[in-house]
């Protein structure tokens, strides 16, 4: 088994509502709040080393930097092989801001997205466009429905009900 699935297997395998899952993801939540803080405090926004040396650098265990990792790869402009991820693969963390801040919106991680830090990066209009952009991805929108006597959307001029709709 790789890192990855092991970081999986043991934190979803967790039930959040015992005190042992409870502590689990606070400590995880809070571990990964502050590496956000620093990460986009730098902004240059491109972090560089072995999954134990971030683990060192941000003072997490190996487990919870891997779960960082799975968290943040979508946000890269260039994703990791996580798959393969041992303690001395080499990872880059090279984000894009703006879709970064969208991926934590689109996770509903409002701890993250709250940060003040974000204020020196996108100022406030601009993060309320992406904030409802990424929202909107997320809403199913139901074209309308033809009615029998509107006019058919092919174009021919005839009813719904006796053109396109007959066969219905």
């Amino acid at each position: 088994m790789g890192l990855l699935s092991d970081w999986r297997d043991h934190a979803y395998g967790l039930d959040d509502r015992t005190e042992e899952g409870k502590n689990f993801w606070l400590t995880y939540f809070n571990k990964e709040k502050a590496v956000y803080q620093q990460l986009l405090a730098h902004k240059e926004y491109v972090e560089q080393g072995t999954v134990k040396e971030l683990a060192e650098k941000y003072d997490m265990t190996i487990e919870l930097m891997v779960g960082f990792l799975d968290g943040i790869n979508e946000s890269l402009r260039e994703e990791n092989d996580l798959e393969n991820l041992t303690e001395d693969t080499v990872v880059k963390l090279d984000f894009e801001p703006e879709s970064l801040y969208m991926n934590m919106v689109d996770c509903n991680a409002e701890w993250l997205y709250t940060l003040p830090e974000w204020n020196d990066i996108l100022d406030e209009d601009r993060r309320k466009e992406l904030f409802k952009e990424a929202k909107s991805r997320k809403t199913i929108v139901k074209p309308k429905k033809i009615g029998r006597n509107d006019p058919c959307p092919c174009g021919s001029g005839k009813k719904y009900k006796k053109c396109c709709g007959a066969n219905v």
